[in-house]
């Protein structure tokens, strides 16, 4: 409950200075509003900038230099908001000097909202080594390290001593984007070592670096998949992570932007998952609707399956027309049990788990299997409660049994084969399990009623 308050508390504050700030503006008084605004958390000056009109925008670009605004620009995500309308305010040499004093991995983001003839705009007008590390990095593909990389890290050379080292520390830090890792390169520019800023504190001033290195590195290339280097810095717990090339360091990533791919990639994985997509969302009724769309025909045919089941069992529902009450249950419950077992083998691929196909069958069905029990002596003794009726009761247990079983290992084994062959495990999604476990429940439930009535006349 404190936390609720404090938060109540942040918020409010942050309110009123947001509605002096914008007094300021609204009355000119340019000093009272960059000694406010300079109080502010860059991400909170980013989120005020944002919800500005045009207007007031305007003047703020007038009162604060291109290199100010890029510390807030650094902060703003590219998706939430329309960059190329924001950079459209600027003058083209104003935003062309922004962007060349962001970091760079941030300016490459948001180059990439721009049209491409805008985007060759900016880049004409900044200094050319700005251009030069900019379209460098627009080369690599989305989703790999390259994209994900900054080229403002420190670097040093492994013969220098502590003392020496912490000269060019103190003189780069203030345009580097992180200090906690100083990155060691031999006289060739291979990277070879790494020191901690604790270690370069700790250590006395005449110990040589290349002594007191750490020699472990950990590294990716810059085509690594973004989900591969997620992995190893949440795995090793790192705060950046170097990008090599040819032995060469090019670039670092940093854990802000592997924030947002983990995030992404959660937002994906739930997209297909869900069998829509959450990751572009759409205002457009019209858009949002055909995005959905091929999804739900694909599984209104497979769909068509379970109908065509139930239609070739009209006899027996006209024998015994207490069948019908239970085929929702059971569908419901094995599209459920089927979900969850998806869901959690899609999490264990995700997660590289190193089991064999067999293991991971012979697991799920003794999970379906202990599932399946306890559901169906549930509703068998619902049943017999509810219609006094034994043999329904056990055909309608035994049905769901054997169908959450088998929704069970299905839900579990359909992403494993898929994974295996290539194909994306999240593309079995809970719709298609769910409505291929309506397929099978109603196949095993009337073949397990068809048998009781044969059997024993349920009738």
């Amino acid at each position: 409950m404190k936390e609720t308050l404090q938060d109540l508390t942040i918020r409010d504050e942050l309110s009123d200075q947001a509605n002096h700030l914008v007094f300021y503006i609204e009355n000119n008084e340019k000093n009272a509003f960059l000694d406010s605004f300079d109080e502010l958390h860059t991400y909170d000056q980013a989120v005020f900038y944002v919800s500005l009109t045009t207007q007031l925008r305007h003047q703020i670009i007038e009162w604060v230099t291109p290199t100010e605004l890029a510390d807030i620009f650094d902060e703003i995500d590219p998706e939430d908001v329309d960059f190329e309308n924001l950079l459209s305010e600027m003058s083209p040499r104003y935003a062309a000097n922004m962007l060349a004093d962001m970091y760079t991995d941030n300016a490459v983001d948001l180059l990439s909202q721009v049209e491409p003839e805008e985007m060759a705009m900016y880049l004409s007008l900044m200094p050319k080594d700005n251009m030069d590390e900019i379209k460098r990095l627009l080369k690599y593909e989305d989703d790999t390290a390259g994209s994900l990389m900054s080229t403002e890290f420190i670097s040093i050379n492994q013969n220098l001593t502590i003392g020496e080292a912490m000269v060019i520390v103190k003189e780069a830090a203030q345009g580097a984007e992180q200090i906690n890792y100083i990155y060691v390169l031999d006289d060739d520019g291979a990277l070879v070592g790494v020191i901690s800023l604790k270690s370069l504190i700790i250590w006395p001033d005449t110990a040589k670096i290349s002594e007191v290195m750490d020699t472990n590195l950990i590294t990716v290339g810059p085509i690594d998949d973004q989900e591969d280097v997620a992995k190893i810095m949440a795995d090793y717990n790192f705060v950046a992570l170097p990008v090599v090339a040819k032995r060469n360091m090019i670039g670092m990533i940093t854990v802000d932007d592997i924030v947002d791919v983990i995030d992404a990639e959660a937002a994906e994985d739930y997209s297909r998952l869900a069998g829509v997509d959450v990751v572009t969302l759409e205002d457009n009724p019209l858009k949002s609707a055909l995005k959905r769309l091929p999804w739900l025909i694909g599984l209104i045919f497979l769909g068509m399956g379970t109908a065509s089941v139930i239609d070739g069992y009209n006899y027996l529902v006209a024998e015994t027309s207490i069948l019908a009450v239970f085929i929702s249950l059971i569908t419901g419950t094995a599209g459920n049990a089927g979900t969850q077992s998806l869901a959690v083998a899609v999490r264990r691929i995700a997660l590289k788990e190193k089991k064999t196909l067999f293991k991971s069958l012979i697991v799920e069905i003794l999970i379906g299997l202990m599932i399946g029990i306890i559901a169906g002596v549930t509703i068998f003794l619902v049943i017999l409660v509810w219609k006094h009726n034994l043999l329904l009761g056990i055909a309608v247990g035994l049905a769901m049994g054997v169908a959450i079983l088998v929704a069970n290992v299905a839900g579990a084994f359909i992403p494993m084969i898929m994974d295996k062959i290539g194909v994306d495990p999240a593309v079995a999604s809970g719709p298609f399990i769910s409505t291929l476990s309506d397929l099978t429940s109603v196949i095993i439930y009337f073949n397990v009623a068809k048998l009781f009535i044969d059997k024993f006349m349920m009738h």
